[in-house]
């Protein structure tokens, strides 16, 4: 069985899961300069199809969550897991800045 390990790519943007050396899911970011400091805006979240239904979508974006944490951002969840996730995990609340509008006008468009 596969060891499947989420991992931080800040090159690329995006916190992912890696299955030896497989991509097969990501969490998209993109970094806004606010008020209180960095802003992450957490935008798209996928897991390929095949390995769905095995929570590990949750496992990448409480590792993307926590790293952010620990970087010294705020979450800015429009991603509609991640406004989820934190939605269940409240102890996330102190680290949330609700999205704007500013937020949302420098998303890639897609």
């Amino acid at each position: 069985m596969s060891e499947i390990k989420p991992v931080f790519l800040p090159e690329r943007q995006r916190f992912a899961l890696d299955d030896e050396g497989k991509i097969i899911g990501a969490a998209h970011f993109h970094d806004f300069d606010g008020a209180a400091g960095t802003e992450r805006i957490f935008f798209h979240t996928t897991v390929d199809e095949e390995y769905g239904g095995q929570g590990l979508a949750g496992i990448m974006v409480k590792f993307a969550l926590e790293n952010t944490i620990a970087s010294g951002a705020k979450i800015v969840p429009v991603c509609p897991y991640v406004k989820s996730y934190v939605a269940k995990h409240t102890e996330y609340d102190q680290h949330l800045v609700q999205p704007t509008k500013a937020h949302l006008e420098i998303l890639p468009r897609g």
